[in-house]
């Protein structure tokens, strides 16, 4: 059977007028089924994964689940005025965000709008929310450090321009605290602040807000804001507007650090939009995309090569554990993804250990190229003592006689615990805590009584910055502890161990 030339031409036609139809009107869909801030609509064939979509009053909406009849989307905003028989247009556009330096210092929705009741955005700058990462040639190592303030992290966990740690915990053991010290301790450090609120109560997020404009964040901050009383949908959304924001500083040669407040509540809300579009539930009831979700995120925070203008987008995404099992579906999917995670543990806590860091759990599988060569001189042996100190402490609950090389070990164990404290918001300089922990390893401390470790750290500090300011500015400068460097630093702290014990501080 032989094809004519004419009937195959006659074919061509006919599929080029139905295309010519398709693009010269307005496709117009319908609305069959709405509640819970997710609707379903019939004859939007050339709908595209989301793509926005238009509702009456100026309502967006942005479709979510393609099927071979209608089209499952999420709305944006009010959808009480969505009804079965409501009109709905393509607008041929995907979701994006308004970017630029015009946004620091503002709090936004998770749609990127204004609710700070400071007045519009002044910038005409977007971009498009989702975007995909960027690839393996884009990139370089992590390592430039991006630093903490905080002795406990700083000195074991550090973290590098570029990375993705992850901060994990119970709840009320301290992640977000850490994470606003974090962001109080970029001040002029050229670095440009996200901090992302998924699900949380509106007081705690007027909290954190009235915490940065106090220590004067908020120069280099903006925050995000999608809390337990928004719309699903815009939660869900909240990351990925952060994130984009994010990019716009990365991708022109800019220092940026987002902060993800927390997961576990996003994984929740993107549970819920899912189950009511019935995608086919999976482990704990998640859809079988959580863990794309959250990769798809979390991948976009990289360190630009050299020729890429050698721009970051640092990542500290939050999950909140149960009972501290971090082997349930969601802690094990972040921490694949992450470079690493912080774990404060909830009996720390409430020993009056804070940050109530887990060494033993918590790693940093990248940071420590970027860690400046004096921290990473004297802390190697930090972690060990510690980790040996937590192991002997539970073995000498049990009451058994213990040789001295082993109360020797947890007598300083108990000091350097309590030589990591520190108070919130009072994040330290990079150059004081090296001459802290050059103290601590350096047996320094070992004859001081543990409840006056915390005033001997406060006062070595005070006599160091008066009388040696320039050992501390050499440390900051060099990043390098020489041998004279060194030899320099046991002389001040030999010099102001024997005043403070004179002054009446006698041996344990």
């Amino acid at each position: 059977m032989k094809i004519k030339p004419e009937e195959i031409s006659s074919i061509i036609k006919k599929q080029i007028e139905d295309y010519k139809k398709r693009t010269d009107t307005a496709e117009v869909g319908t609305v069959i089924e709405a509640g819970d801030g997710i609707v379903r609509i019939y004859g939007l064939n050339n709908a595209v994964s989301g793509e926005l979509l238009l509702f009456p009053n100026d309502i967006y909406g942005m479709a979510l689940n393609l099927e071979e009849e209608t089209v499952g989307a999420c709305v944006f905003g009010e959808d009480k005025y969505i009804k079965e028989g409501t009109q709905v247009r393509l607008t041929g556009e995907v979701a994006r965000v308004k970017v630029g330096d015009e946004l620091i210092g503002r709090v936004l929705n998770g749609l990127g709008e204004p609710i700070d009741g400071k007045g519009p955005l002044k910038t005409k700058k977007t971009k498009p929310i989702e975007e995909t990462a960027p690839g393996v040639v884009k990139r370089q190592p992590v390592k430039e450090p991006l630093q903490t303030g905080l002795k406990a992290v700083d000195s074991m966990i550090p973290i590098g321009c570029g990375q993705r740690e992850l901060i994990i915990g119970d709840r009320q053991t301290g992640k977000t605290a850490m994470a606003v010290d974090t962001i109080i301790n970029q001040r002029d450090k050229g670095i440009i602040c996200i901090y992302v609120a998924i699900g949380g109560k509106n007081s705690s997020i007027a909290r954190v807000v009235d915490t940065f404009e106090k220590y004067k964040a908020m120069d280099y901050t903006i925050v995000i804001s999608a809390s337990a009383s928004d719309p699903t949908p815009l939660q869900y959304l909240a990351p990925y507007t952060g994130c984009a924001i994010g990019e716009f500083f990365r991708d022109n040669e800019r220092h940026a650090l987002i902060v993800y407040d927390d997961l576990t509540k996003h994984a929740k809300c993107y549970r819920e939009l899912s189950l009511i579009l019935r995608h086919p539930p999976g482990r704990e009831a998640y859809p079988g995309d959580i863990f794309y979700c959250h990769s798809r995120l979390l991948e976009r925070a990289c360190k630009y090569a050299d020729e890429y203008g050698a721009g970051s987008l640092t990542a500290l995404p939050i999950i909140e554990t149960q009972a501290g099992d971090v082997t349930t579906y969601i802690p094990t999917n972040v921490i694949s993804i992450t470079d690493g995670q912080i774990y404060l543990e909830t009996n720390l806590f409430y020993q009056g250990v804070r940050p109530a860091v887990n060494v033993g759990l918590s790693v940093s599988r990248v940071g420590g190229q970027a860690q400046i060569k004096a921290m990473k001189q004297i802390a190697g042996s930090l972690r060990l003592e510690l980790a040996q100190y937590r192991e002997m402490e539970a073995f000498a609950r049990f009451g058994t006689e213990l040789d001295k090389a082993t109360v020797g070990m947890l007598e300083r164990g108990k000091r350097l615990v309590e030589l990591l404290k520190q108070p919130q918001y009072r994040p330290i300089p990079v150059e004081e805590q090296i001459l802290i922990v050059f103290a601590g390893v350096g047996g320094y401390i070992d004859n001081i009584a543990v409840e006056e470790v915390s005033r001997f750290e406060e006062e070595l500090l005070k006599y160091v910055r008066e009388n040696y300011s320039g050992l501390l500015s050499e440390i900051k400068t060099k990043k390098e502890l020489s041998d004279d460097l060194k030899a320099r630093l046991d002389d001040v702290l030999a010099e102001f161990r024997g005043k403070f014990i004179s002054r009446g501080t006698g041996p344990h």
